[in-house]
């Protein structure tokens, strides 16, 4: 192979393992296709190397004639060379204002959704797109001017699940050098020539000032950016390795004595949603009054006393009561409850385990609904005379709050014949005269 170009494509996706080799790569690959020169070149890279492509396009409706002009080259382009185009539209001003996100972060989340479903109905060797080392230098930069952590500071990875980056060891004029030497035409959008968006002003104004005190800055940026994917990756290892407890009703607990450092504390906040200012309040306030909550887009957290607490983000009120039978199963607030109905004889010992409930199933009776403990609950707790508050119960007992707020009582009628996990009503109690009884377990819901 004499085209340096297609030589080191061909390198990065060997050394990264991208794709399997043309000769044996039996499914296509999916190429993103927006008509611009790096798509472009692409395309027609991995076609002389070989490789099976179909092509995707949108159309995000977002330049007028300039977005309708493009599409009419792509399809013609692909129609030229043979290859299957997909192509979609987009209303994604619309998008963007019903979501209230940018136009960028609108236009991404449906160009990656269309291609997610088109993997889906399709067989794909992988999702390849046109992203290449001056992106991203672009984006290391961007992430420092946004604010970011370790995480940010690697750069683009060359893969990620189905995307693939066959071109992230060649630079934006290796990419118009290989395309003048095919005679291969391409467009160009507007909107990438004005820096009026934060990525183009980076390209357009930031990179050159930088070129002059350093004319090496991508190959720096991109060196800097190899040394902090290590650091990351030996952090995500000890991160890792932090225990984590899985709570009954799916949340987990972390001692605080076992994270350390902050940086541990961001590597295994950031991918939950928690911004880095979030994080930096956590830490700081990791040793303060238990009792803080946190919320992410989809978590939340709890510090607690010993340990900080991340559970997903839920809605209580989503959450009905469940009314069943004896010897039936019931589920609510990611916890399964099962029940069976034995003959006392049968039974030789009682089980001490708070997470499995012997009780007088003649007492109990056979309608049974199983909620979420509210305000004003009352129970007599196993070995007591008196009844007690649920709530007070619970503050006894050290419970987080949330705890409380997915504590699950099991009941029959208004009476609570057990605490969920914890302890059974003594009224409700096996004794000697028994003839059956109920036995009810709580595990945590399989995903």
């Amino acid at each position: 192979m004499d085209n340096p170009f297609l030589l080191r494509v061909a390198q990065t996706i060997s050394n990264h393992s991208l794709l399997p080799p043309a000769s044996a790569c039996g499914e296509a690959v999916l190429v993103a296709l927006s008509g611009g020169a790096d798509s472009v070149a692409l395309l027609r890279a991995l076609l002389e190397l070989g490789y099976r492509c179909e092509a995707a396009h949108c159309n995000f409706h977002l330049r007028g004639q300039e977005s309708d002009r493009d599409e009419a080259f792509v399809c013609d382009l692909c129609q030229r060379l043979g290859v299957k185009l997909h192509t979609a539209d987009f209303h994604t001003a619309d998008y963007a204002r019903k979501r209230g996100i940018s136009i960028e972060m609108a236009a991404r989340e449906q160009r990656y959704a269309f291609f997610r479903q088109l993997v889906a109905d399709n067989h794909y060797a992988a999702v390849a797109v046109a992203h290449h080392r001056d992106d991203n230098a672009e984006t290391v930069l961007l992430n420092i001017i946004r604010g970011t952590g370790l995480q940010g500071l690697t750069g683009m990875p060359y893969r990620n699940n189905d995307i693939v980056r066959p071109l992230l060891d060649t630079g934006r004029q290796d990419i118009a050098d290989y395309l003048h030497r095919l005679g291969q035409d391409y467009v160009t959008d507007s909107t990438n020539l004005t820096p009026d968006v934060k990525r183009n002003a980076v390209r357009l104004k930031l990179m050159p000032l930088l070129r002059e005190l350093n004319p090496a800055i991508t190959d720096t940026l991109l060196q800097n950016a190899a040394i902090a994917r290590d650091a990351q990756q030996f952090i995500a290892s000890h991160a890792y390795n932090i225990d984590k407890v899985e709570q009954p009703d799916g949340s987990i607990a972390i001692r605080k004595q076992d994270i350390g450092r902050q940086v541990l504390l961001f590597e295994l906040l950031h991918p939950l949603g928690f911004t880095p200012a979030q994080i930096h309040d956590i830490w700081q306030g990791l040793d303060e009054q238990p009792g803080a909550v946190f919320r992410s887009p989809t978590h939340e957290l709890l510090r607690d006393r010993e340990t900080i607490i991340i559970r997903r983000l839920e809605k209580a009120d989503e959450w009905p009561e469940v009314a069943f039978k004896a010897g039936e199963d019931a589920t609510l607030c990611g916890q399964r409850l099962s029940t069976r109905i034995v003959s006392a004889a049968e039974v030789s010992e009682i089980s001490t385990d708070p997470h499995k409930a012997c009780l007088d199933a003649d007492k109990v009776g056979s309608r049974l609904c199983l909620r979420l403990s509210r305000q004003g609950d009352r129970f007599i707790p196993y070995g007591s005379r008196g009844s007690k508050l649920v709530s007070r119960y619970m503050i006894d007992h050290k419970f987080s709050a949330f705890q409380k707020e997915r504590q699950l009582v099991l009941t029959n009628g208004a009476d609570i014949v057990w605490l969920v996990g914890q302890r059974t009503d003594d009224r409700y109690k096996v004794v000697k005269e028994t003839k059956n009884i109920l036995i009810a377990e709580v595990f945590a819901q399989s995903n």
